[in-house]
Protein backbone atom coordinates (compact mmCIF):
# COMPACT_ATOMS: atom_id res chain seq x y z
CA UNK A 1 0.00 0.00 0.00
CA UNK A 2 2.76 2.23 0.51
CA UNK A 3 4.45 2.01 -2.48
CA UNK A 4 1.28 2.17 -4.12
CA UNK A 5 0.65 5.57 -2.69
CA UNK A 6 4.05 6.97 -3.88
CA UNK A 7 3.91 6.23 -6.92
CA UNK A 8 0.82 7.88 -7.07
CA UNK A 9 2.33 10.72 -5.75
CA UNK A 10 5.05 10.91 -7.71
CA UNK A 11 2.82 10.38 -10.80
CA UNK A 12 0.38 13.93 -9.51
CA UNK A 13 3.80 15.85 -9.72
CA UNK A 14 3.59 18.30 -12.32
CA UNK A 15 5.73 17.35 -15.41
CA UNK A 16 8.71 20.11 -16.16
CA UNK A 17 7.73 22.72 -18.38
CA UNK A 18 9.88 22.25 -21.68
CA UNK A 19 11.70 25.75 -23.25
CA UNK A 20 9.58 26.87 -25.98
CA UNK A 21 10.93 26.40 -29.36
CA UNK A 22 9.41 29.75 -31.00
CA UNK A 23 7.86 33.19 -28.70
CA UNK A 24 6.05 35.85 -29.81
CA UNK A 25 6.89 39.56 -27.90
CA UNK A 26 5.70 42.74 -28.33
CA UNK A 27 8.32 45.02 -30.03
CA UNK A 28 8.49 48.76 -29.47
CA UNK A 29 9.64 50.70 -33.58
CA UNK A 30 11.72 53.40 -32.24
CA UNK A 31 13.21 55.73 -35.00
CA UNK A 32 12.06 52.62 -37.26
CA UNK A 33 14.52 50.56 -35.33
CA UNK A 34 12.91 47.26 -33.56
CA UNK A 35 13.70 47.09 -29.73
CA UNK A 36 12.20 43.75 -27.38
CA UNK A 37 12.91 43.28 -24.29
CA UNK A 38 14.81 39.97 -23.11
CA UNK A 39 16.66 38.77 -19.97
CA UNK A 40 19.68 37.88 -19.18
CA UNK A 41 21.18 36.12 -15.99
CA UNK A 42 23.70 37.39 -13.41
CA UNK A 43 26.19 35.72 -11.50
CA UNK A 44 24.16 35.52 -8.45
CA UNK A 45 21.77 33.91 -10.43
CA UNK A 46 19.08 36.22 -10.67
CA UNK A 47 18.04 37.88 -13.82
CA UNK A 48 17.79 41.19 -15.34
CA UNK A 49 15.47 42.32 -18.42
CA UNK A 50 17.07 44.65 -20.87
CA UNK A 51 16.29 46.15 -24.20
CA UNK A 52 17.65 44.70 -27.44
CA UNK A 53 17.84 46.15 -30.94
CA UNK A 54 17.08 43.42 -33.58
CA UNK A 55 19.73 44.28 -35.86
CA UNK A 56 20.07 41.58 -38.57
CA UNK A 57 21.77 44.10 -41.07
CA UNK A 58 24.84 43.51 -38.56
CA UNK A 59 26.69 40.76 -38.02
CA UNK A 60 28.77 41.88 -34.81
CA UNK A 61 27.35 41.58 -31.10
CA UNK A 62 27.18 44.80 -29.12
CA UNK A 63 26.95 45.31 -25.66
CA UNK A 64 26.51 48.46 -22.97
CA UNK A 65 29.28 48.76 -20.27
CA UNK A 66 26.72 48.50 -18.09
CA UNK A 67 25.69 44.94 -18.90
CA UNK A 68 28.97 43.95 -19.35
CA UNK A 69 29.63 44.55 -15.70
CA UNK A 70 26.30 43.03 -14.13
CA UNK A 71 27.40 39.75 -16.09
CA UNK A 72 30.71 40.32 -14.41
CA UNK A 73 32.62 40.45 -18.15
CA UNK A 74 36.11 41.17 -18.52
CA UNK A 75 36.18 44.47 -20.42
CA UNK A 76 39.58 44.89 -22.50
CA UNK A 77 39.98 48.19 -24.24
CA UNK A 78 42.27 49.83 -27.46
CA UNK A 79 42.18 53.22 -28.77
CA UNK A 80 38.29 52.74 -30.83
CA UNK A 81 36.58 50.57 -28.87
CA UNK A 82 36.28 47.98 -26.32
CA UNK A 83 35.65 44.11 -25.99
CA UNK A 84 34.50 41.36 -23.78
CA UNK A 85 33.96 37.78 -23.84
CA UNK A 86 30.03 37.23 -24.85
CA UNK A 87 27.35 36.79 -22.73
CA UNK A 88 26.02 33.07 -22.42
CA UNK A 89 22.62 33.73 -23.53
CA UNK A 90 19.69 35.91 -23.63
CA UNK A 91 16.20 34.83 -22.76
CA UNK A 92 13.67 36.11 -25.25
CA UNK A 93 9.89 35.40 -24.43
CA UNK A 94 11.06 32.39 -21.99
CA UNK A 95 12.78 30.96 -24.57
CA UNK A 96 16.79 30.67 -24.70
CA UNK A 97 18.74 32.26 -27.39
CA UNK A 98 22.24 31.30 -27.01
CA UNK A 99 25.16 33.06 -28.45
CA UNK A 100 27.18 30.36 -29.68
CA UNK A 101 29.84 30.79 -32.10
CA UNK A 102 30.47 34.84 -30.97
CA UNK A 103 33.76 35.00 -30.29
CA UNK A 104 33.43 39.18 -28.56
CA UNK A 105 30.87 41.38 -27.74
CA UNK A 106 31.89 44.62 -29.10
CA UNK A 107 31.35 47.66 -26.42
CA UNK A 108 31.66 51.62 -26.42
CA UNK A 109 34.65 53.13 -25.40
CA UNK A 110 33.68 55.82 -23.45
CA UNK A 111 30.80 55.56 -21.27
CA UNK A 112 27.15 56.42 -22.67
CA UNK A 113 24.27 57.68 -20.47
CA UNK A 114 26.03 56.12 -17.28
CA UNK A 115 27.39 53.17 -19.66
CA UNK A 116 23.64 51.83 -19.92
CA UNK A 117 23.21 51.63 -23.75
CA UNK A 118 25.06 51.06 -27.04
CA UNK A 119 25.32 54.48 -28.27
CA UNK A 120 22.89 57.88 -27.57
CA UNK A 121 19.66 58.58 -29.13
CA UNK A 122 19.15 54.85 -28.38
CA UNK A 123 17.59 52.85 -25.40
CA UNK A 124 18.80 49.07 -26.11
CA UNK A 125 22.01 47.75 -24.19
CA UNK A 126 22.65 44.88 -26.40
CA UNK A 127 21.50 43.91 -30.16
CA UNK A 128 20.62 41.21 -31.66
CA UNK A 129 22.82 40.28 -34.63
CA UNK A 130 22.83 38.83 -38.09
CA UNK A 131 24.65 35.81 -36.56
CA UNK A 132 22.59 34.71 -34.22
CA UNK A 133 19.31 35.52 -35.89
CA UNK A 134 20.58 33.42 -39.09
CA UNK A 135 19.83 29.98 -36.82
CA UNK A 136 16.63 30.50 -36.57
CA UNK A 137 13.08 31.36 -38.37
CA UNK A 138 12.21 35.49 -37.54
CA UNK A 139 9.24 37.40 -38.14
CA UNK A 140 9.24 40.91 -37.39
CA UNK A 141 5.53 42.35 -37.21
CA UNK A 142 5.96 46.31 -37.93
CA UNK A 143 2.20 46.88 -37.84
CA UNK A 144 1.21 44.52 -34.89
CA UNK A 145 4.40 45.68 -33.26
CA UNK A 146 5.54 42.33 -32.59
CA UNK A 147 8.90 40.06 -32.95
CA UNK A 148 8.46 36.39 -33.12
CA UNK A 149 11.43 34.20 -33.28
CA UNK A 150 11.22 29.64 -33.49
CA UNK A 151 13.86 27.07 -34.39
CA UNK A 152 13.94 26.38 -38.52
CA UNK A 153 10.20 25.57 -39.18
CA UNK A 154 8.14 26.63 -36.43
CA UNK A 155 7.00 30.04 -37.65
CA UNK A 156 4.33 29.82 -40.13
CA UNK A 157 5.07 32.77 -43.08
CA UNK A 158 2.42 34.23 -45.32
CA UNK A 159 2.20 36.15 -48.05
CA UNK A 160 4.33 37.15 -51.45
CA UNK A 161 7.81 35.41 -50.82
CA UNK A 162 10.82 35.29 -52.84
CA UNK A 163 14.35 33.64 -52.37
CA UNK A 164 17.41 35.71 -51.19
CA UNK A 165 21.18 34.72 -50.88
CA UNK A 166 22.45 34.78 -47.11
CA UNK A 167 25.73 34.81 -46.54
CA UNK A 168 26.67 31.64 -44.57
CA UNK A 169 29.29 33.35 -42.01
CA UNK A 170 27.57 36.20 -41.17
CA UNK A 171 23.62 35.70 -41.79
CA UNK A 172 23.73 38.96 -44.10
CA UNK A 173 21.05 38.80 -46.71
CA UNK A 174 20.69 40.26 -50.46
CA UNK A 175 17.56 40.42 -52.10
CA UNK A 176 17.76 40.17 -55.98
CA UNK A 177 15.90 44.07 -57.19
CA UNK A 178 15.26 45.79 -60.13
CA UNK A 179 15.66 50.07 -60.65
CA UNK A 180 14.64 50.81 -64.03
CA UNK A 181 14.58 47.48 -65.71
CA UNK A 182 18.40 47.13 -64.29
CA UNK A 183 19.24 44.32 -61.72
CA UNK A 184 20.95 45.08 -58.70
CA UNK A 185 21.31 43.44 -55.34
CA UNK A 186 19.92 45.43 -52.70
CA UNK A 187 20.30 44.15 -48.05
CA UNK A 188 17.74 43.97 -46.28
CA UNK A 189 18.84 45.62 -43.28
CA UNK A 190 16.06 46.10 -40.16
CA UNK A 191 18.57 47.90 -38.07
CA UNK A 192 18.59 50.51 -40.09
CA UNK A 193 15.87 53.43 -40.40
CA UNK A 194 16.60 54.70 -43.74
CA UNK A 195 17.53 52.95 -47.08
CA UNK A 196 20.96 53.45 -48.92
CA UNK A 197 22.16 53.27 -52.36
CA UNK A 198 25.78 53.83 -53.75
CA UNK A 199 27.43 56.91 -54.88
CA UNK A 200 27.50 55.80 -58.25
CA UNK A 201 24.11 54.63 -58.57
CA UNK A 202 22.42 57.77 -56.33
CA UNK A 203 24.06 60.31 -58.86
CA UNK A 204 23.55 58.37 -62.29
CA UNK A 205 19.27 58.28 -60.88
CA UNK A 206 19.43 61.95 -59.80
CA UNK A 207 21.37 63.09 -63.03
CA UNK A 208 18.84 61.10 -65.21
CA UNK A 209 15.29 62.28 -63.38
CA UNK A 210 15.93 66.04 -62.35
CA UNK A 211 11.93 65.98 -61.27
CA UNK A 212 12.74 63.63 -58.61
CA UNK A 213 11.85 65.02 -55.42
CA UNK A 214 15.38 65.46 -53.24
CA UNK A 215 17.32 67.61 -50.63
CA UNK A 216 20.44 67.92 -49.04
CA UNK A 217 20.29 67.17 -45.13
CA UNK A 218 19.76 64.24 -42.69
CA UNK A 219 16.19 64.92 -41.15
CA UNK A 220 13.71 62.75 -39.78
CA UNK A 221 14.41 59.07 -40.84
CA UNK A 222 17.67 59.89 -42.42
CA UNK A 223 18.94 61.66 -39.46
CA UNK A 224 20.40 58.88 -38.38
CA UNK A 225 22.89 58.78 -35.68
CA UNK A 226 24.12 62.26 -35.72
CA UNK A 227 27.25 61.78 -37.75
CA UNK A 228 29.26 64.98 -39.01
CA UNK A 229 28.79 64.72 -42.32
CA UNK A 230 24.53 64.24 -41.86
CA UNK A 231 24.15 67.53 -42.39
CA UNK A 232 25.45 67.28 -45.90
CA UNK A 233 23.66 63.93 -46.81
CA UNK A 234 21.81 63.98 -50.21
CA UNK A 235 18.62 62.61 -49.65
CA UNK A 236 16.37 61.40 -52.93
CA UNK A 237 12.95 59.71 -53.30
CA UNK A 238 12.74 56.75 -56.23
CA UNK A 239 9.81 56.50 -58.45
CA UNK A 240 9.75 52.44 -58.19
CA UNK A 241 12.10 49.42 -56.80
CA UNK A 242 11.28 45.74 -57.55
CA UNK A 243 12.55 44.28 -54.16
CA UNK A 244 12.28 40.42 -54.53
CA UNK A 245 8.44 39.68 -54.73
CA UNK A 246 7.61 43.63 -53.62
CA UNK A 247 7.07 46.71 -55.68
CA UNK A 248 7.77 49.53 -53.69
CA UNK A 249 7.22 52.95 -54.50
CA UNK A 250 8.39 56.60 -53.29
CA UNK A 251 11.44 55.34 -51.56
CA UNK A 252 13.71 57.46 -49.69
CA UNK A 253 17.17 57.05 -50.48
CA UNK A 254 20.28 58.28 -48.99
CA UNK A 255 23.67 58.59 -50.87
CA UNK A 256 25.57 55.92 -48.98
CA UNK A 257 28.94 57.52 -48.70
CA UNK A 258 31.64 55.58 -50.52
CA UNK A 259 33.80 54.62 -47.76
CA UNK A 260 31.17 52.79 -46.11
CA UNK A 261 29.60 51.63 -49.35
CA UNK A 262 32.95 49.71 -49.59
CA UNK A 263 32.81 48.38 -46.20
CA UNK A 264 29.40 47.46 -46.42
CA UNK A 265 29.87 45.41 -49.78
CA UNK A 266 32.64 43.76 -48.69
CA UNK A 267 31.13 42.21 -45.79
CA UNK A 268 28.18 41.30 -47.84
CA UNK A 269 30.26 39.18 -49.86
CA UNK A 270 28.50 39.89 -53.28
CA UNK A 271 28.11 43.15 -55.55
CA UNK A 272 25.48 45.30 -54.12
CA UNK A 273 23.98 48.71 -54.64
CA UNK A 274 22.88 49.62 -50.97
CA UNK A 275 20.09 48.62 -48.89
CA UNK A 276 15.94 48.76 -47.88
CA UNK A 277 16.04 49.87 -44.29
CA UNK A 278 12.55 49.93 -42.39
CA UNK A 279 11.45 53.03 -43.78
CA UNK A 280 10.39 51.26 -46.69
CA UNK A 281 8.69 48.22 -44.89
CA UNK A 282 6.07 49.40 -42.42
CA UNK A 283 3.02 48.17 -43.62
CA UNK A 284 4.32 44.66 -43.63
CA UNK A 285 4.86 41.54 -41.65
CA UNK A 286 8.68 40.71 -42.76
CA UNK A 287 9.42 36.86 -42.17
CA UNK A 288 12.85 35.86 -42.41
CA UNK A 289 13.47 31.73 -43.44
CA UNK A 290 16.93 31.87 -42.98
CA UNK A 291 16.92 27.91 -43.23
CA UNK A 292 15.83 28.39 -47.23
CA UNK A 293 16.89 31.52 -48.46
CA UNK A 294 13.19 32.75 -48.49
CA UNK A 295 11.84 36.16 -47.05
CA UNK A 296 8.29 36.94 -47.04
CA UNK A 297 6.08 40.32 -47.25
CA UNK A 298 2.86 40.32 -45.45
CA UNK A 299 1.00 43.19 -46.16
CA UNK A 300 -0.68 44.05 -42.80
CA UNK A 301 -2.22 48.32 -43.34
CA UNK A 302 -2.15 51.00 -45.79
CA UNK A 303 -0.76 53.95 -43.83
CA UNK A 304 1.59 56.46 -45.10
CA UNK A 305 4.47 57.57 -42.65
CA UNK A 306 5.05 60.98 -43.33
CA UNK A 307 8.70 61.15 -42.08
CA UNK A 308 9.83 64.30 -44.02
CA UNK A 309 6.89 66.14 -42.93
CA UNK A 310 9.23 67.51 -39.81
CA UNK A 311 11.17 70.28 -38.57
CA UNK A 312 13.90 70.75 -40.99
CA UNK A 313 16.98 70.22 -38.57
CA UNK A 314 19.65 67.61 -38.29
CA UNK A 315 20.75 66.33 -34.43
CA UNK A 316 23.19 64.83 -33.05
CA UNK A 317 22.48 63.02 -29.62
CA UNK A 318 25.19 63.06 -27.03
CA UNK A 319 26.79 60.72 -24.88
CA UNK A 320 24.90 63.23 -21.61
CA UNK A 321 21.69 63.05 -23.29
CA UNK A 322 21.56 66.75 -24.84
CA UNK A 323 20.73 66.62 -28.59
CA UNK A 324 23.28 68.87 -30.65
CA UNK A 325 22.07 71.05 -33.84
CA UNK A 326 24.45 70.18 -36.58
CA UNK A 327 23.22 72.18 -39.37
CA UNK A 328 19.42 73.15 -41.07
CA UNK A 329 18.14 71.78 -43.97
CA UNK A 330 17.13 73.85 -47.30
CA UNK A 331 13.59 74.27 -48.44
CA UNK A 332 13.32 76.20 -52.12
CA UNK A 333 16.56 77.25 -51.65
CA UNK A 334 15.89 78.70 -48.49
CA UNK A 335 16.93 78.08 -44.58
CA UNK A 336 13.75 75.94 -43.25
CA UNK A 337 14.54 77.17 -39.55
CA UNK A 338 15.69 80.94 -38.80
CA UNK A 339 19.34 81.08 -38.30
CA UNK A 340 21.42 83.76 -37.32
CA UNK A 341 21.40 85.45 -34.19
CA UNK A 342 17.85 85.10 -33.46
CA UNK A 343 17.58 81.47 -35.26
CA UNK A 344 19.66 78.39 -34.66
CA UNK A 345 23.28 77.73 -35.12
CA UNK A 346 25.33 75.01 -35.72
CA UNK A 347 26.72 73.65 -32.05
CA UNK A 348 23.38 74.93 -30.12
CA UNK A 349 21.85 72.76 -28.11
CA UNK A 350 17.91 71.66 -28.45
CA UNK A 351 16.57 71.77 -24.68
CA UNK A 352 12.91 71.30 -25.38
CA UNK A 353 9.92 71.18 -28.22
CA UNK A 354 6.83 72.84 -27.16
CA UNK A 355 7.52 73.22 -23.67
CA UNK A 356 8.42 69.16 -23.35
CA UNK A 357 12.13 68.59 -22.52
CA UNK A 358 14.14 66.46 -25.00
CA UNK A 359 17.48 65.89 -22.72
CA UNK A 360 17.62 61.99 -22.03
CA UNK A 361 14.94 61.33 -24.93
CA UNK A 362 15.67 58.77 -27.80
CA UNK A 363 15.57 59.82 -31.22
CA UNK A 364 12.72 58.16 -32.36
CA UNK A 365 11.06 60.37 -29.43
CA UNK A 366 12.88 63.56 -30.41
CA UNK A 367 11.73 62.97 -33.81
CA UNK A 368 7.77 62.51 -33.05
CA UNK A 369 8.28 65.73 -31.32
CA UNK A 370 9.29 67.23 -34.47
CA UNK A 371 7.14 65.75 -36.95
CA UNK A 372 3.45 66.51 -37.72
CA UNK A 373 1.36 68.58 -40.58
CA UNK A 374 2.95 70.63 -42.79
CA UNK A 375 2.27 74.38 -41.15
CA UNK A 376 2.02 73.32 -37.59
CA UNK A 377 4.20 75.43 -35.66
CA UNK A 378 6.82 74.49 -32.85
CA UNK A 379 8.26 76.32 -30.21
CA UNK A 380 11.93 74.71 -29.98
CA UNK A 381 13.86 75.95 -27.00
CA UNK A 382 17.26 76.36 -27.92
CA UNK A 383 20.47 76.42 -25.57
CA UNK A 384 23.26 78.41 -26.34
CA UNK A 385 26.76 79.48 -24.11
CA UNK A 386 24.51 78.58 -21.32
CA UNK A 387 21.80 81.24 -22.07
CA UNK A 388 18.30 80.10 -23.58
CA UNK A 389 15.94 81.14 -26.27
CA UNK A 390 12.81 80.18 -28.37
CA UNK A 391 12.66 79.82 -32.20
CA UNK A 392 9.41 79.36 -33.66
CA UNK A 393 9.87 76.64 -36.34
CA UNK A 394 7.40 75.69 -38.84
CA UNK A 395 6.59 71.66 -40.02
CA UNK A 396 7.79 71.66 -43.49
CA UNK A 397 7.18 68.52 -46.53
CA UNK A 398 10.02 67.84 -47.41
CA UNK A 399 10.77 65.20 -50.46
CA UNK A 400 7.17 65.96 -51.91
CA UNK A 401 5.59 63.13 -53.87
CA UNK A 402 6.80 62.29 -57.56
CA UNK A 403 4.89 64.20 -60.18
CA UNK A 404 2.86 61.38 -61.18
CA UNK A 405 1.93 60.56 -57.24
CA UNK A 406 0.74 64.04 -57.16
CA UNK A 407 -1.38 63.74 -60.59
CA UNK A 408 -3.35 59.98 -59.12
CA UNK A 409 -4.21 61.83 -56.00
CA UNK A 410 -5.74 64.81 -58.36
CA UNK A 411 -7.31 61.58 -59.73
CA UNK A 412 -8.76 60.72 -56.71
Amino acid sequence: MFLLSGFIRAQDKPAPQSEPTSVTVSAAIDHNRVVINADVQLPDGSSQTVHVWVDNGNPDLFLSRRVATLLGLAVGCKDKECSSPPPREIVVGGMKIPFTGVKEAKIPLKPVNAASVLAPGMNAEINLPSSILRHYDVLVDFPGHKFSIGAPGTLHFRGPSGKVQINAENGLIQVPSQIENKKYNLALDLGACISFLSSELFDKLATAHPDWPHMTGAVGSANMWGLDEEPKWKVMRLDRVQYGPLFLANVPFVDFPKDRMEFFEKRAGIPTAGLIGTNSLLNYRVGLDYAHSTIYFEFGRSSSFPDFDVIGLTLRPEDDGQFTILGVADLDGKPSVPQGAEGVQAGDHLVAIDGIPVGGSTMGQVWAGLGGTPGQERRLTIERAGKQFTVTARVEHFLAELPDEKDRKKKK
